[in-house]
């Protein structure tokens, strides 16, 4: 028979935007606040201001009747947009915050990994926090003593292990945090898109700990936008939008529907719109936002696809909000179901540029000595050394096989082996008013 490791059903959870609550109170401010109610009510009256409280919120369903089970032993991933519902599904899961209706229910010791720091306590040692933690998971000190070298060499933190927290910088603190989440032995463990702050190295060994730790029976829940890593870690998939539930299944399947889905509203002439698409986690700046791509063959037609070693071109279009000194683009594609690097390319600096004015630059790579296959477009948008804007999946081009077979295809360079060859150019910018 098939244990269950989770169960949801009709879950919900309800947020008041702009109710303001203090987060400690005594009687003397109660009683104050009572006596005020009345002038502070007249006076908004007066001024044709909301009166209440009622008129000064709104509720917002950040999930609503979500249902699924996740069985023993299995590793699952959580995917969807910037506000699907996938942080506060994880924060419910891990018993962080209540939810407004429905339920769930959790079987077993729950380790969770939700934001850099989560369940440290900042004035005490890496030490004291690994074991403060343990105590929450219900360990023993003898327990925690026994996986404590492995948690402090996981971490590389062994020279700050007696430095208080505080002092950690997000990437100690992140490595600490998924050592002792991955290492205290969680019947259950439960990992946000917090990996996308630690170096390439740490993801790696972080992803091989989550392999262990679901060949050994436990129970792996991933939230992560990295579909390459999702489809490394995980079996099966739940696919949230706007709060519900969208599909549960196969994770392949599941990518496939997510990333149909994520394809922005396109135009007649191909135009995929870019306002609203996926963000990169870290990417706050927006002295420059791309604002659009559209995908053309060596006719400059519109296309999804095109013939191996034929020409790629890529335009993409840009607003320029703030003033910068110079601005940069990069595009790169990757694997569908991998985040292996094909190629990302550079363009030149774009200098005297104007803001509030939009631009389109085209990348052409000619020819493209991608296999015949699925492959996804990334795209970077740097000005004056700082990242502004980063798009992970902006979309998909199909590589198809030549109609004359093989017989000419020539992907790499004997003694490259596993880098592309690559011809491009990029163009000028073109001023265009923004509507």
């Amino acid at each position: 028979m098939t244990q269950i490791a989770v169960r949801v059903e009709g879950l919900g959870k309800e947020y008041r935007i702009g109710e303001v609550r203090d987060t400690y109170v005594t009687l003397r401010n109660r009683l104050a606040q009572a006596f005020r109610a009345p002038a502070r009510r007249t006076r908004r009256l007066l001024r044709g201001e909301a009166a209440g409280a009622a008129d000064l919120t709104q509720s917002f369903w950040a999930l609503r009747n979500v249902s699924f089970e996740v069985e023993r032993g299995a590793a699952i991933g959580v995917i969807g947009r910037n506000g699907a519902g996938k942080s506060t599904l994880l924060k419910i899961l891990s018993r962080i915050t209540e939810p407004s209706e429905g339920y769930a229910e959790v079987y077993g010791r729950v380790g969770a990994l939700l934001e850099v720091g989560t369940g440290f306590h900042q004035e005490l040692t890496g030490r004291e926090n690994v074991y403060l933690n343990g105590a929450i998971l219900g360990m023993t000190q003898r327990e925690v003593s026994r996986k404590f070298d492995e948690i402090v060499a996981f971490a590389e933190i062994d020279k700050f292990v007696d430095t208080p927290i505080k002092h950690y910088s997000s990437g100690m603190r992140l490595r600490l945090g998924f050592a002792v989440a991955a290492h205290l032995e969680p019947e259950i463990l439960i990992v946000d898109e917090v990996l996308a702050v630690g170096d390439v190295a740490f993801q790696r060994k972080c992803l091989g700990k989550m392999g262990e730790v679901a060949s050994s029976g436990r129970t792996v829940i991933f939230v992560s936008h990295n579909m390459a890593t999702i489809a490394s870690v995980t079996e099966n998939c739940i696919v949230l939008d706007k709060g519900a539930v969208a599909y549960v299944g196969p994770t392949d399947t599941a990518i496939t529907r997510y990333m149909d889905e994520q394809k922005s509203i396109v135009a007649d002439d191909g135009t995929i719109d870019l306002r609203d698409a996926e963000r990169h986690k870290e990417t706050g700046r927006t002295a420059i936002r791309f604002k659009s791509l559209r995908i053309l063959d060596s006719d400059a037609r519109p296309c999804t696809s095109v013939f191996e070693n034929e020409p790629m071109i890529f335009e993409v279009g840009f607003v320029l909000n703030e003033p910068v000194e110079y601005a940069q683009v990069g595009l790169g594609i990757s694997g569908f179901l991998d985040s292996t690097a094909l190629f990302f390319v550079p363009s030149p600096e774009y200098r005297h540029l104007e803001p509030g004015r939009e631009y389109h630059v085209q990348l052409t790579v000619d020819p493209n000595y991608l296999a015949p296959a699925t492959y996804r477009v990334k795209l970077g948008m740097f000005a004056d050394g700082r990242r502004q804007d980063a798009i992970m999946d902006a979309a998909s081009i199909t590589i198809l096989p030549p109609p004359s077979g093989y017989a000419n295809a020539a992907y790499l360079k004997p003694w490259t082996r596993s880098h592309l060859r690559l011809n491009y150019q990029w163009t000028e910018p073109e001023r265009d008013l923004v509507p």
